[in-house]
């Protein structure tokens, strides 16, 4: 049985009394302590720097040269916090609301509850760090609106948010590397996690300069690490950006929990063609002033693709502000999962916009005649340059042109109330973990999450493990565990380095990706995830028997770090077919055909699928076992979510 720990109590004295429960560490005993922490992103950095302020011995891993190149810097929008600036009626309980049924009721109530009171902590603290937030003109912290609310609790810096939250949180973290209290590690990718007793004790990794395969001791490991969009190999995320230190992890015990559960962006660029490597995200927070249309016919559509129409052409009275249309209470800011679902059905019914006719348009014309063109420009400027610089298109003219990419992965490693994997003394942190978003993560809502993990729960939940330890030894670096796993991670790399066959890793990574997206993508069949179950299981086959990885393991190698990252991909792809087969429902970013309303919107199975789906590793090339952790709702209703 998996035990969340949720402690009893009323919802809103939960996590209060929680943290009165907890054992603490004598100050003059944290420093006897080492935790490990894997991903310098803001949930790890934060963690980190908070760990070390509070005494204990950190060490960091990254496998960026800089803690600060981690892709929090990516995220644009903002964050949101229940600070209720604008008295437009939010609060506590609105947020955890909202969170909630954006995640189409498979959260965990207790987790989001605590996300939704700490997140009025977070902007205390990096406003003291000296982010620089969006202000009014009198001074007070600006606010602008996300999908999935009806109040505006999102602060901003312009399009760099998460930039600017990461220099707040590597600054706290680079004051603790001077204090010696951090030791940090870049260009070191972790490979595998190292047991004793059953405990997380340690990770082995591999310098990436030089090739050198290390381990590293600690009292607990915190991994950071993100999430696994690239398993489609065109994503939002980072190039770098991968599932193997999760994966390896889940490998030894940790199960994985909801991996169908991946959240698909509405306003990213359009793919051009097969050369593209990555995809770029243009922010929701343009949903605020941009209104999204397509041509009413599809005539008109065609002449557009056919470049015989510009979109200025096209008359008022023949556009088609579908989302406004559809959903009159929310507009332009319906969730993530409804968006890109409409967008997709706009592009499948013909009216597509584009040479390729696989995008609609996000319009500024009427916010620049309302606002101005200085006052858009201030708002959104930066997000207005990347477009114009990618696209040489200027959207201050015309429409830009945007379609749904894969952004963000709301399943994960699974942990309990205090973060925990169902290994004792590994915890996962932020995009890593499962817990607060349920199957629909809210925008704005990921930096919220990494931050309240890191500067405001795990210095609790972390240090109630290392006090019931009864002792205060360091960890044994002789122990023959580190040897053992050490030795299997490098039997691992002269596997792979000697796969010397006719096809690139970037070749199986694209056919990969294209077998997810479309079998496992936006909507999803049984026939459809049937067939890509058996794709993958010959797709993982020709990795292993004619893929070529060049170079050896005592030098840079990308060829090798890209071997063993789309390795664990091939296994993480078919784990997420599997469990998007198990969910025969709809529920937010998981899209069943076979389970939608008559108006087309998704539609669950509570009866059947109100649990978190946590997988266990049984071994290779066996199937994986499911435990269910039924979700139970006390304070807030099931019902079919409707943003109309």
């Amino acid at each position: 049985m998996l035990d969340s720990k949720v402690p009893v109590g009323p919802l809103a004295e939960k996590w209060s009394k929680h943290k009165f429960n907890m054992k603490l560490v004598n100050p003059a005993n944290k420093r006897k302590f080492t935790i490990i922490v894997v991903g310098t992103g803001l949930a790890g950095a934060s963690a980190a720097a908070s760990l070390a302020e509070l005494g204990y011995n950190v060490k960091t891993f990254c496998y960026q040269d800089s803690p600060r190149r981690a892709h929090s810097i990516a995220a644009q929008g903002g964050i949101n916090a229940a600070k209720n600036y604008q008295n437009d009626g939010d609060s506590v309980y609105r947020l955890f609301y909202d969170t909630i049924k954006g995640g189409d009721y498979r959260a965990r109530e207790a987790n989001v509850y605590r996300l939704a009171e700490v997140s009025v902590n977070i902007i205390d603290q990096c406003v003291a760090q000296g982010v620089p937030f969006a202000r009014e003109y009198g001074g007070l912290l600006d606010n602008r609106s996300f999908g999935g609310a009806q109040v505006s609790r999102t602060f901003y810096a312009r399009g760099q948010t998460g930039q600017q939250l990461l220099l707040g949180a590597y600054s706290a973290l680079n004051r603790q590397i001077r204090k010696g209290k951090v030791t940090s590690y870049t260009r070191h990718e972790m490979l595998d996690l190292v047991k004793i007793d059953g405990h997380a004790r340690g990770i082995i990794t591999r310098d990436m300069v030089t090739g050198k395969v290390e381990a590293h001791e600690g009292h607990a490991v915190l991994l950071c690490t993100g999430g696994y969009g690239n398993v489609f190999f065109l994503s939002t995320n980072a190039m770098g950006c991968n599932v193997t230190a999760a994966w390896r992890a889940h490998k030894r015990g940790a199960y994985f929990a909801n991996p169908c559960y991946t959240q698909i962006h509405p306003t990213c660029i359009p793919v051009t063609g097969d050369h593209q490597s990555k995809l770029t995200l243009m922010s929701e927070s343009l949903r605020n002033d941009g209104r999204v249309w397509v041509p009413k016919t599809q005539e008109l559509a065609e002449k557009l693709r056919q470049g015989q129409l510009k979109p200025v052409d096209i008359k008022e009275e023949d556009r088609d502000y579908f989302l406004e249309r559809k959903y009159p209470s929310f507009g332009n800011l319906v969730p993530r999962d409804v968006a890109s679902r409409n967008a997709k059905e706009m592009v499948d019914d013909g009216r597509g916009v584009g040479k390729s006719g696989v995008a609609v348009f996000l319009d500024f014309a009427d916010a620049i005649k309302r606002l101005g063109k200085d006052t858009v420009e201030a708002k959104y400027g930066n997000l207005f340059d990347m477009y114009y610089q990618i696209t040489d298109e200027n959207p201050y003219e015309q429409p830009m042109r945007i379609y749904p990419a894969v952004h963000y992965t709301m399943g994960g490693v699974w942990v309990d109330y205090n973060l925990m994997t169902t290994v004792p003394g590994l915890y996962a942190l932020g995009e890593c973990n499962f817990s607060d978003h349920g199957a629909n993560r809210l925008g704005a809502s990921a930096l919220m999450q990494g931050l309240s993990d890191g500067y405001f729960v795990i210095p609790y939940t972390v240090g109630d493990y290392l006090a019931n330890l009864g002792s205060f030894a360091p960890v044994d670096k002789n122990n023959p565990a580190f040897e053992q796993t050490r030795k299997e991670v490098e039997d691992k790399i002269n596997t792979l380095l000697s796969l010397k066959g006719s096809k690139t890793v970037d070749d199986i990574h694209k056919k990969l990706g294209n077998i997810m997206w479309e079998y496992c993508g936006m909507a999803r069949t049984a026939e459809g995830l049937t067939k890509a179950k058996g794709l993958i299981q010959e797709l993982k086959k020709e990795f292993w028997s004619d893929v070529k990885v060049l170079g050896e393991n005592e030098e840079l190698n990308m060829s090798l770090e890209k071997a063993g990252r789309v390795a664990d991909f091939l296994e993480l792809g078919e784990l997420m077919v599997d469990d998007a087969l198990n969910r025969s429902e709809s529920c937010g970013g998981h899209f069943r055909l076979e389970s939608q309303t008559a108006e087309g919107e998704a539609k669950r199975d509570d009866e059947n699928y109100t649990y978190v789906a946590a997988w266990e590793f049984k071994g290779e090339n066996q199937a994986e076992v499911l435990h269910k952790e039924e979700l139970v709702f006390e304070n807030v209703k099931l019902t079919q979510r409707s943003y109309k």
